[in-house]
């Protein structure tokens, strides 16, 4: 543990897509487990109206930085924000910057990517595979690089049964596809998509499995590590239970649910739900970095970072924390599990501040936890009005009762209209209901 913190004081640090969730926990996470790390260059692109410095200050007013803010209220100077956009030639870093980081970094963290599914093919291809080649490009140039760590993720090869800590070859060679699409009209790219992308299901994972297998192609004398989460959640513990800030994944699910806009969602329960909280991701991602940068391995080393094969959750287990946090809410911590051979290797050297061995995971705890989280970071929303909430769920579900009632006798009446057998069978059921409250009341006159 002791030798995590003490390898990173010192250290530069680069970190691509720092602005995005798993970025700014991984920020945090170095500044205030690492509070001796030198500097952490961050690559930065203007966005929405916000200039590069506008969107930093932004980040570092994030709730998310409380616990760090308290123990060094100067942290912000640590932080080093470099103008870039991943879709230039160069990263459009300019050549000051380029001869600045080629100098001094010693760890790169490459956390950018496009995480939408149905991203069209060359903006995915754009993104996730030729913003890595660069980024490896401009690796390759710095002087003092001791690892050199890719967050994938473990969907890169859903098409297989089994995944193992390997990068697995494909059938088309990533550079020769990105020269030929590069001539290509999108009317033509969006065509062939489907045969490109084979048995996966979108460009996301697709793209994400060629970057995979770039890395391993230009890593050269690189250290390599590759990260696999899964689907990346709200906290565990850090840097408290339950941070959230976008509705990705389910976290949008949980908040419709929670306003009662979703009252039924076609799942099959049985169906693992393969939930990482994203403090357990950054903490593999930070002790693999240290781990690749002190062993220096051959070749690149491969994390699988999931739950579903060591403690596994189902959908339905979820929908039913869900509907019981309707009802009650508690302030819990929860805690989760991880991961592959690789992972399992580090555990045994890795416990307390980088923890990531989640076996005692409580997991209605979490799915709590994570559902408050939602409410209080995501909709900024007070937590003194939840009876007002749970008055209001009530309202909805008494007015669906009362929807569906009416419907059902709407429907039964047209049917009876036109059906001697209905009308048979209706009137039998009054009179029979009738039968039963003349009996109860003379029960109840006995009694």
């Amino acid at each position: 543990m002791a030798s995590i913190s003490e390898w990173y004081a010192g250290k530069n640090v680069l970190i691509t897509g720092a602005t995005g969730f798993m970025g700014k926990v991984l920020v945090e996470k170095l500044l205030r487990s690492c509070p001796d790390v030198n500097a952490l260059y961050i690559l930065v692109r203007p966005k929405a109206g916000q200039s590069m410095s506008e969107r930093v200050q932004d980040m570092m007013k994030c709730k998310l930085f409380d616990r760090v803010r308290e123990d060094n209220p100067d942290f912000h100077q640590k932080i080093i924000p470099i103008s870039s956009e991943l879709t230039q030639p160069g990263l459009a870093i300019s050549p000051e910057d380029v001869q600045t980081l080629t100098s001094c970094i010693n760890i790169v963290f490459h956390c950018a990517a496009t995480i939408r599914f149905d991203e069209p093919l060359k903006h995915a291809l754009q993104l996730n595979v030729i913003a890595t080649l660069q980024l490896l490009s401009l690796a390759q140039q710095m002087q003092h690089l001791q690892a050199f760590i890719h967050i994938s993720t473990a969907y890169a090869n859903c098409n297989r049964r089994h995944i193992d800590e390997v990068i697995y070859p494909l059938p088309v060679e990533p550079k020769k596809l990105i020269d030929s699409l590069e001539w290509m009209d999108d009317s033509i790219v969006r065509d062939i998509t489907p045969r490109l992308i084979g048995d996966r299901p979108n460009t996301y994972t697709y793209t994400k499995a060629l970057a995979e297998c770039v890395v391993q192609q230009e890593s050269g004398k690189l250290n390599i590590g590759i990260i696999r989460p899964s689907i990346v959640g709200a906290s565990w513990q850090e840097p408290f239970p339950g941070w959230i800030d976008n509705f990705n994944g389910p976290s949008g699910v949980f908040i419709a649910a929670g306003k009662g806009i979703l009252r039924t969602m076609r799942a099959s329960n049985d169906a693992v739900a393969d939930l990482i909280p994203v403090d357990v991701v950054i903490n593999l991602t930070l002790a693999a970095g240290w781990y690749t940068a002190v062993h220096r391995p051959k070749t690149a080393l491969v994390y699988n970072c999931t739950t579903g094969g060591i403690n596994p959750f189902h959908w339905g287990e979820i929908g039913a924390v869900i509907r019981h946090t309707t009802i009650h809410t508690r302030n819990h911590t929860s805690i989760l599990t991880v991961c592959g051979r690789n992972c399992a290797e580090l555990i045994l050297v890795i416990f307390q501040t980088f923890n990531f061995d989640v076996r005692q995971l409580n997991w209605p705890e979490y799915i709590e936890n994570y559902c408050i989280g939602t409410k209080k970071y995501v909709l900024n929303e007070d937590m003194s009005d939840i009876p007002a909430a749970r008055q209001h769920l009530r309202k909805l579900r008494n007015i669906r009762y009362t929807f569906n009632t009416v419907l059902l006798v709407f429907i039964w009446r047209v049917f009876i209209a036109r059906s001697q057998m209905a009308r048979n069978i209706w009137y039998f059921v009054v009179s029979l209901c009738f039968k039963f409250l003349s009996y109860f009341r003379a029960s109840s006159t006995l009694t």
